[in-house]
């Protein structure tokens, strides 16, 4: 038997299941976007590695020195100095008196896989010297949320004035904040004003936070809603909405 897809009851039940799937399709994405980075730390026993980014368990292991007493070796244990190995990619993070050392990132999470390159690049740089300078990281910051506003179809060169527009665009208003957020401490971090980071790189980690969450709703969310609707909505059902918006 053949269905006449636009008889209106068969239509209207046919975009109730699809409406319901998508929901329940688009929770699941959303759940697993929520799940928060484990910020590596002393002892524990699983975190997102430093190295490799992935959520895993971690072996730890202790600096032993080889000493000689009267003619007889042994080893002593040195509790300051502690190396912990990520299970998934077998690289080590150190920690010296219950602090990272090494890798200089550590607790900043890795770019959003969706981010641009040239925005990544300095999303990296920036990543590799926040604990050394959290001012030099918040200016290259700055310099990355420039490049993601060219990214957005804006100038780029006065990033106030982006902002400005991509407002008017439809800008969500907590990206408005996130992105002035990093525009005006990364000012501050190359012309000193009211903001001073010199040694605040909690504050500095958090443009990190930021930069990742614009790239996820600007990027990442249209991305993925995108692919569900070319995959899942048959073409029938797109030209009937298609038909409805005038498009």
């Amino acid at each position: 038997m053949i269905i006449n897809i636009t008889d209106k009851i068969f239509s209207n039940k046919i975009l109730d299941i699809i409406s319901n799937d998508f929901d329940m399709d688009f929770k699941s994405m959303q759940k697993e976007k929520m799940e928060k980075m484990v910020i590596p730390a002393f002892f524990k026993t699983a975190f997102h590695c430093p190295n490799c980014g992935a959520y895993a368990k971690q072996e730890w292991l202790w600096a032993a020195g080889k000493r000689d007493s009267k003619g007889s070796y042994y080893y002593d244990v040195d509790d300051n100095i502690s190396f912990a190995r990520c299970e998934h990619c077998n690289k080590y993070s150190i920690w010296r008196e219950k602090k990272m050392i090494f890798p200089y990132s550590g607790t900043v999470p890795l770019p959003n896989k969706d981010m641009p390159e040239d925005v990544k690049m300095d999303y990296n740089e920036a990543r590799n010297i926040v604990e050394l300078s959290p001012r030099g990281a918040s200016a290259l910051l700055r310099l990355a949320i420039q490049k993601l506003c060219k990214y957005f179809g804006e100038p780029g060169m006065n990033l106030n004035n982006n902002i400005a527009n991509l407002v008017k665009k439809g800008l969500p208003p907590k990206m408005q904040k996130a992105l002035d957020s990093v525009r005006v401490i990364g000012n501050n971090a190359v012309h000193p004003g009211v903001i001073d980071i010199k040694d605040d790189i909690e504050t500095a980690k958090k443009l990190f936070a930021f930069i990742n969450i614009i790239t996820d709703v600007m990027i990442t969310q249209p991305n993925e809603i995108d692919k569900f609707y070319n995959e899942k909505i048959p073409d029938a059902i797109k030209g009937q909405i298609n038909k409805r918006d005038g498009k």
